[in-house]
């Protein structure tokens, strides 16, 4: 249970309406009710507060919601007070780093407009796949602006259809009623271009917000590594890495392996519109690749993009130990001077240990890495100095030798 509020200071009377007081220092967008002093007596669930600081000094301004597990979202850092105007202003700001910065037009109509916390505005993913929005919602102050932001998504971005989605367990713990969502058209798919390639996006069936553009630059990069080489592509979703070594890498011989049987038959249809030749394996990747070492073979790349294996601070061990053996399987299976392409995008497994779990798979097993870069997400997925922890995608590039 949150702790009772302080009564208001005495000097709280000139000070900007709805306003909440910290109680204690800390830079995080997450504010967690121990840092909280005093509120408001206006200020009402998923309000933008103003934030003054324990002396009563302009801090920032945030979303308000006494009753969430983060009461406290913070938005901004500045001695202005909270205004719907500068959310909106930070809308345009994260569009334009989009369009007229990174120039995301020109390499594919699917990106992410609006990253939560990297664009200040914790709580609002947006992803743009052609003329759809697909919107992800987390806390309510986002959700309760939903209607006045859309039209001005839509204006900015030229699409007209909107997905709107909202985990049912953050619906609950954040008191946000789904029966209240914007009436919108149904979304079933839509069709994108990326790097030349051709996908179907499938909103009912897809994870998350339907297609993983945060992997485009690395589907892009792959791509120019595997000519010539026989792929094998384990948890492939639907289908991104394997398209981009045979489509646009030239690769001789692609096999993609998942698990999902709806996103196998999406890969297939996905290879299809490409017109590409591809084995697609419908399979648990750990018994696939196990199978694939009993036949004693041997891909010249391999790449693991597997789900998010560290869903909270409990599961590490368990997650740790899956992380483990599928790297070890993978690189058992990469021909000697083979491409290996590995990925987490668990964001409570770090940089630094998820590298040394993916040497310590290798070296288990008499293989050495030779490795040739780390990566992550596209650019259109910053992270926010405040917030390293969004850092969560995370990619390794070695040679096995």
């Amino acid at each position: 249970m949150a702790p009772a509020p302080l009564p208001p200071p005495s000097d709280s009377a000139t000070w900007a309406e709805p306003w909440v007081q910290m109680k204690y220092y800390t830079n995080a967008p997450a504010v967690f009710p121990r840092f909280i002093g005093a509120a408001s007596r206006q200020a009402r669930p998923g309000d933008l507060v103003t934030v003054y600081d324990k002396e009563g000094r302009p801090f920032g301004s945030g979303f308000f919601n006494p009753g969430a597990r983060i009461p406290l979202r913070m938005l901004s850092h500045s001695p202005e007070p909270a205004s719907e105007e500068a959310l909106e202003r930070t809308i345009d700001r994260a569009i334009a780093l989009r369009r007229d910065v990174l120039r995301l037009d020109e390499t594919s109509d699917a990106w992410r407009a609006i990253h939560s916390d990297a664009d200040a505005l914790g709580g609002l993913i947006v992803d743009k796949f052609a003329d759809v929005l697909s919107v992800e919602i987390s806390n309510l102050g986002a959700w309760q602006r939903l209607p006045r932001w859309l039209p001005r998504l839509h204006d900015a971005l030229g699409t007209r259809r909107t997905v709107v989605q909202v985990d049912p367990d953050i619906a609950r713990y954040e008191g946000i009623n789904l029966r209240q969502a914007p009436a919108l058209e149904a979304v079933k798919n839509v069709r994108i271009t990326e790097h030349g390639l051709r996908y179907m996006v499938d909103f009912a069936e897809g994870h998350k917000t339907g297609f993983f553009c945060d992997q485009r630059d690395n589907r892009q990069r792959f791509a120019q590594w595997t000519r010539g080489r026989r792929v094998l592509d384990l948890c492939c979703y639907t289908g991104g890495f394997s398209l981009a070594a045979k489509v646009t890498g030239g690769a001789a011989d692609v096999t993609g392996v998942d698990l999902d049987e709806k996103a196998i038959a999406q890969a297939r249809a996905n290879a299809n519109l490409n017109q590409a030749k591809i084995r697609w394996v419908h399979a648990d990747a750990f018994d696939y690749a196990r199978q694939m070492l009993a036949n004693k073979e041997l891909f010249g790349a391999v790449v693991l993009d597997p789900p998010k294996f560290v869903n909270s601070r409990d599961d590490q061990d368990l997650a740790r130990r899956k992380y483990n053996d599928l790297n070890a399987l993978g690189v058992c299976l990469v021909e000697p001077g083979g491409l290996f392409v590995t990925c987490s995008c668990s964001g409570l497994l770090s940089v630094e240990d998820f590298e040394m779990l993916v040497i310590g798979a290798a070296h288990r097993h008499g293989r050495r890495l030779q490795i040739l870069d780390r990566t992550g997400a596209g650019p259109d997925h910053p992270v926010m100095s405040n917030c390293p922890e969004s850092r969560y995608l995370k990619v390794l590039w070695a040679i096995v030798r």
